[in-house]
């Protein structure tokens, strides 16, 4: 499986990396993940640790640094650090959000989360492939097959979102990335 996984990355073209800021690799272990604790982010130019609110830090930054922690399993951590984002409407926000709640067992409140996304940002392919996880770990295959649909529609063909969510259909498990 893992050899299918790696030929399917392999094959896809290497604008669909870049395309919409899609990133597909697991985010890296920084000492974001392995130094910092609670809302904290590592800032690398100061090299140490700050509070997730400092006015030098953009969404971006923290973005990645929810990723990251998402991706790590801190759900705790990267919910303190999404409720520092200077726009909690972001859809980025929403979406992690969603995340953390579907991982956590809350699926009613990831499924808000993911709407509220979608509202913002009908085309924010993330949103529409952890959703359609959420409702395929639910046992709706025919929600999660629209909304690859969807994503493919809406010019996500060659996403990560398109290409976890159709692995996760042909497999029957999601991913947690």
């Amino acid at each position: 499986m893992r050899l299918i996984w790696i030929a399917a990355l392999a094959a896809l073209p290497l604008s669909a990396f870049a395309a919409g800021g899609e990133i597909f690799a697991p985010p890296v272990k920084t000492d974001t993940t392995t130094t910092c604790t609670g809302p904290m982010i590592w800032d690398a130019a100061l090299e140490r640790c700050v509070r997730a609110d400092q006015s030098h830090l953009s969404d971006d930054d923290r973005h990645d640094a929810v990723r990251e922690l998402a991706y790590a399993g801190a759900y705790d951590r990267a919910l303190a650090i999404l409720a520092r984002f200077d726009d909690p409407g972001d859809v980025r926000a929403l979406t992690y959000r969603g995340f953390v709640a579907r991982m956590t067992g809350d699926m009613p409140a990831a499924m808000d989360y993911y709407l509220a996304a979608l509202a913002a940002d009908p085309d924010y392919h993330p949103a529409r492939s952890y959703m359609a996880q959420g409702l395929l770990a639910a046992g709706d295959r025919a929600g999660a097959r629209t909304e690859l649909r969807e994503i493919r529609a809406r010019g996500g063909r060659e996403t990560w979102a398109a290409f976890s969510l159709a692995q996760a259909l042909r497999s029957n498990s999601g991913y947690a990335y």
